[in-house]
């Protein structure tokens, strides 16, 4: 029989959150980091709308949908590219830039679809520590090598919540080798005011490239689309190497619908503060501590690996779904999407419940 290329069998696939609990009809999703409220009106109608058109491919160079996005975030579209979800970027980069005997480099508690995407395309994976959760830059420098190809980094990070500031983003851009590329992953940015998710060091630095989510903040999770933003050569490279049809008309039609709702964004964004601070203060009354998130979650830390799967195991009695992290290198924890406010007021009680049941 044919053997996969060196590398693909080091892959330990990626598995999504969980959605369902056995014996449950209804169950409180809090495990993949999607928006409670949903999609935006407007992106629904418009989804709707290009049900009359399946039989036709979609636009080949989504010229409409980078217009919006241009148009929103004060970008040049010629220099956005759109993808299935960033995961696909992630994927192309890795393809494109890193190969046998190259080296990804990631933070350790980093998206684990970094270390996945290298390994496909034959690269070999690298880990820098983090400091309490929180990226090094100094650890990232240290790290890199003459094999170096691409840095990853998500800010604000997933699973942890944290992030580092712009002049720690300018000092790693300007650190890293000259033969590597800095890919800063912002599927998260919407959730942290005046951060543009390192935009500008994109636009200003040849060796940068952002990568952006739909499926967070914009609630299009299951339609798959995401964007990435760079130099022209990056963004021809990519191009020559993506499907022709990567995004549907349906994706197409709602994402751009999507990110010109502003109105809906920031009641997004605003009510996800909110709740956000209420839940963690919450859940460290109870002694449950987690690190100040510029997401739309929390990491939950208990005392011990025991102690969290006791805890998610209480959630899921009480009809609660949240993520286990021991594959991110965190089995102390649990990673809390931020719900409406009903959703955060059950789990907060449940794991007040939980912690007066274990005294």
């Amino acid at each position: 029989m044919i053997a996969p290329k060196p590398g693909i069998m080091e892959i330990d696939p990626y598995v999504g959150g969980k959605s369902s609990l056995p014996g449950r009809v209804e169950a409180v999703k809090l495990s993949s980091n999607e928006n409670p409220f949903g999609a935006s009106q407007h992106a629904m109608d418009a989804y709707r709308r290009t049900s009359g058109c399946l039989h036709r491919y979609p636009s080949s160079d989504h010229h409409a949908l980078r217009t919006a996005i241009g148009e929103v975030h004060g970008l040049d579209p010629d220099r956005i590219m759109c993808g299935a979800g960033s995961d696909e970027l992630i994927s192309l980069l890795c393809n494109a830039y890193a190969g046998p005997g190259d080296e990804v480099l990631h933070t350790e508690h980093g998206f684990l679809m970094y270390r996945i995407s290298a390994f496909a395309a034959g690269a070999t994976p690298v880990a820098a520590r983090e400091r309490d959760r929180v990226t090094d830059v100094d650890a990232l420098l240290a790290a890199c090598s003459d094999r170096t190809r691409l840095v990853f980094i998500a800010n604000p990070n997933n699973p942890t919540g944290t992030m580092i500031g712009d002049e720690e983003l300018l000092r790693l851009a300007d650190g890293i080798p000259r033969h590597a590329m800095l890919v800063l992953d912002g599927a998260y940015a919407e959730y942290t005011d005046g951060f543009d998710g390192g935009a500008a060091l994109a636009h200003s630095h040849g060796c940068v490239f952002m990568t952006r989510t739909f499926s967070k903040l914009y609630g299009l999770g299951g339609l798959r689309v995401g964007w990435g933003y760079g130099q022209p050569e990056v963004i021809d490279v990519l191009n020559r190497t993506k499907g022709p049809f990567n995004l549907g008309r349906g994706q197409l039609a709602a994402a751009e619908a999507a990110v010109r709702d502003r109105e809906f964004a920031r009641k997004c964004v605003d009510e996800n503060a909110r709740m956000r601070e209420w839940l963690a203060d919450a859940l460290a009354s109870e002694g449950v501590p987690s690190d100040r998130s510029h997401a739309n979650f929390i990491l939950a830390r208990f005392s011990d690996a025991d102690e969290a799967s006791a805890c998610d195991a209480w959630l899921n009695e009480a009809g609660l779904i949240v993520r286990r992290v021991g594959s991110y290198g965190l089995p102390e924890c649990l990673r809390i999407t931020v719900g409406d406010e009903p959703s955060c007021r059950r789990v907060a009680e449940a794991v007040r419940a939980f912690k007066a049941a274990r005294q």
